[in-house]
């Protein structure tokens, strides 16, 4: 396999201009809601996931959660899953599911297994990248940012080091 070049898609100001805009638009869909429960997905799901909670506490006094969901992504099947949160914080509230880069589908749809048995509001999903290659019924209520690649192109968000922020395809 020959070695490809990295590109940047976004850089870290537009990554992050992208994750601003995802934060008012979770808060205008849910503006009658007076608490969100945003559920990240370990990595930089999570990172992810951080970063809108502190945006969306500019914007907005509404009570907002921060869950962090644990799982093997690379399990060929349903993996065990943790949430570090109690789960009594979801019960009735709008959550929103948060991962990076939706590709297959596979990570969030295995995500939404604790949430099936939870009484819910509404189950939302976020993600910065949709590659839309899905083989799993995943479809995210907000997308930073759209892309067209290959099977074999690789994105990866990077939002946990200050210095290389942004979104990359290689």
């Amino acid at each position: 396999m020959e070695d490809k070049e990295i590109e940047i898609l976004l850089t870290g100001d537009q990554t992050l201009q992208k994750i601003r805009r995802m934060a008012y638009q979770i808060f205008e869909n849910n503006y009658s809601e007076k608490k969100l429960v945003i559920a990240g997905i370990n990595g930089e799901g999570f990172a992810l996931a951080q970063l809108i909670v502190n945006h969306l506490k500019e914007i907005t006094e509404k009570e907002i959660y921060l869950a962090k969901i644990i799982l093997d992504k690379k399990a060929s099947s349903q993996p065990n899953i943790d949430i570090e949160c109690d789960i009594d914080t979801f019960k009735m509230k709008t959550v929103i599911l948060v991962d990076d880069v939706l590709n297959t589908g596979r990570t969030l749809a295995y995500s939404l297994r604790p949430f099936i048995s939870i009484p819910l509001k509404r189950l939302q999903v976020a993600v910065l990248v949709n590659r839309d290659f899905l083989q799993y019924p995943i479809r995210a209520d907000y997308v930073g940012y759209g892309l067209s690649t290959t099977l074999n192109d690789h994105v990866k968000v990077i939002l946990t080091q200050e210095d290389k922020l942004g979104v990359y395809l290689f």
